[in-house]
């Protein structure tokens, strides 16, 4: 199989979350697709073969298949744009159906997907105290104005919106204990956050479920977390910059267009850069 290696959500030149890319006849066994994605070692490697619908997809991360992948599925729009022309594709998911945008020119290469249907709802005191301690967090680092939640945006995201730009920098904790915890509440990311500007977000997104310590751009959270901030009626003005990945040392660029309606899908978009 011919993996394309390509970085989602570039900052210009350089940053983005690498995802590897397969476009195939046919779907491969997932025990086949699990084990390359092992081999290849990104959060995410996403297959995707032809059918009446538009084009079957399925994601893998190196220990885990999960329903949905944002970075991952920029990456496909951008792969799909090169090889067979700029627009907009039907993905068919393992539980819905979304489209994809891509884009290819000589001035820009990148994607933009509509999101599944958001949502969100209040996190359990038992939960929070939780994650809190997981993070080495407590109640005083939190910014009150975005309480937090769990947000869906094709799969469920734990949000965290910390006062202090420092605090979000200095993120540790440990990974199996994060591990065991997304396994049991079905968690794909913890989205810990910073609203520098109403508009302008600064996030970490520990992806522990997927073996994963740390994305540098995460397409879903981006999602989620835009539909949240529809369901608190935060101050928005239709669209949002997240920048994700400078704690990493791989700087990330994600912009999510948020329409009115509640529950409405979010449309995210980002550049995209290949790696090799």
């Amino acid at each position: 199989m011919n993996v394309q290696h390509i970085a989602a959500f570039s900052n210009g030149p350089i940053g983005g979350n690498p995802a590897g890319v397969v476009l195939c006849d046919v779907m491969p066994d997932a025990n086949v697709m699990q084990e390359l994605a092992a081999e290849i070692g990104y959060s995410e490697t996403v297959f995707a073969a032809p059918c009446e619908e538009g084009w079957r997809v399925r994601y893998f991360a190196p220990e885990v298949e999960v329903d949905f992948c944002g970075h991952a599925t920029i990456a496909l729009g951008a792969a799909l744009a090169k090889s067979k022309g700029p627009g907009i594709f039907t993905l068919k998911l393992n539980r819905t159906q979304i489209t994809v945008e891509g884009r290819f020119s000589e001035n820009e290469w990148g994607a933009s997907f509509l999101s599944p249907p958001t949502r969100s709802r209040p996190v359990a005191n038992a939960l929070l105290d939780e994650a809190l301690a997981l993070f080495g967090l407590d109640h005083n680092d939190l910014d009150v104005r975005i309480p937090p939640a769990i947000a869906h945006g094709g799969g469920d995201h734990l949000i965290l919106a910390l006062k202090d730009r420092a605090t979000l920098q200095a993120m540790q904790y440990d990974l199996q204990k994060g591990r065991e915890m997304a396994l049991r509440e079905g968690l794909i990311t913890f989205s810990l956050l910073y609203a520098e500007q109403p508009r302008l977000f600064h996030a970490r997104n520990p992806f522990p479920l997927g073996g994963v310590f740390e994305d540098p751009a995460t397409g879903a959270a981006a999602a989620a977390l835009a539909g949240y901030l529809r369901d608190i009626d935060w101050p928005h003005e239709g669209s949002i910059v997240i920048y994700q990945g400078e704690d990493m040392g791989v700087p990330s660029c994600l912009r999510a267009e948020i329409t009115p309606q509640r529950g409405a899908g979010i449309r995210v978009s980002g550049t995209a850069r290949y790696i090799r």
